[in-house]
């Protein structure tokens, strides 16, 4: 990047990000952060030559960012944006993290000329697992588009897309996804226990296996249903229990299919 990097907001995610940039060798004192609560800067009050100010107007008027990162909570959005036009300019692109917020709203707050990359990360960035879908205006430079993906990727794999209207099914897969992911951790557990293994045998047993499992995937090149496949022995034991989270209709595919549907729905509405 030509010129500093502004984070707006330092809390799980902002935090994440900045921990993977630095980590990543992003020169600190190119680094300037908006935190008005002490408490979620953490250890990066100690970092030398990072910036961090309580308030937009702490930042010198000679400050011009290349990237201003956008990472405060979608209700708090019109507070956060309110004092920011000062930094629209050819050289400076806006990247916003706040689900639902769509590039309309950067462009409502900020003017048309603003040039804004809309992206949606998810929790497992916490570790530098993350996926990130984003998408920009048409203002947004080829180059600008590049080194929005390069800070992204700090926290994981990171897609573009051309279609903003695909960022609800996004939410509603990745976004919403961990979670989908997590409360299957749970379900395995509970079933563990009801086949009658004791609960911290089959939460131990269920955690783990969806890690491994979720690594092993990610390490593959093969497609999902064929490591799926892979694990099936004909009329053996994983046959028997896909055939009833296989079943057609009411199996596993019917069920998220449904739900995440009415995400992508949810967040429509919540862009709307």
């Amino acid at each position: 990047m030509a010129g500093p990097l502004l984070l707006i907001g330092c809390g799980k995610m902002g935090g994440a990000m900045l921990d993977g940039w630095l980590t990543r060798g992003l020169a600190a004192n190119g680094v300037w952060v908006v935190e008005p609560y002490a408490d979620a800067l953490g250890r990066f009050q100690e970092v030398e030559g990072v910036s961090i100010v309580p308030d937009v107007a702490g930042v010198p008027d000679d400050v011009v960012p290349s990237v201003v990162l956008l990472a405060v909570k979608p209700q708090t959005m019109d507070e956060a944006i309110a004092p920011l036009g000062r930094f629209v300019a050819d050289e400076t692109v806006f990247l916003s993290i706040a689900a639902g917020k769509a590039i309309s709203y950067f462009e409502s707050h900020l003017g048309a000329s603003a040039r804004i990359v809309r992206a949606m990360p998810n929790t497992p960035a916490a570790v530098g697992r993350g996926i990130t879908a984003y998408v920009p205006n048409d203002s947004v430079s080829a180059d600008q588009l590049d080194a929005c993906g390069s800070l992204l990727e700090a926290i994981g794999e990171a897609v573009a897309i051309d279609d903003e209207g695909l960022m609800d099914a996004v939410t509603a897969v990745s976004g919403s996804g961990p979670a989908y992911v997590f409360h299957l951790i749970e379900t395995m557990a509970a079933a563990g226990v009801a086949a009658g293994l004791p609960e911290d045998l089959s939460a131990k047993l269920a955690r783990a296996t969806v890690a491994g499992a979720g690594e092993l995937a990610r390490q593959s090149n093969d497609p999902a249903a064929q490591l799926r496949i892979n694990v099936t022995s004909p009329g053996g034991t994983t046959a028997a229990a896909l055939a009833v989270l296989m079943a057609d209709p009411g199996g596993m595919q019917a069920l998220l299919t449904e739900a995440i549907q009415a995400a992508t729905d949810r967040s429509r509405e919540l862009a709307g």
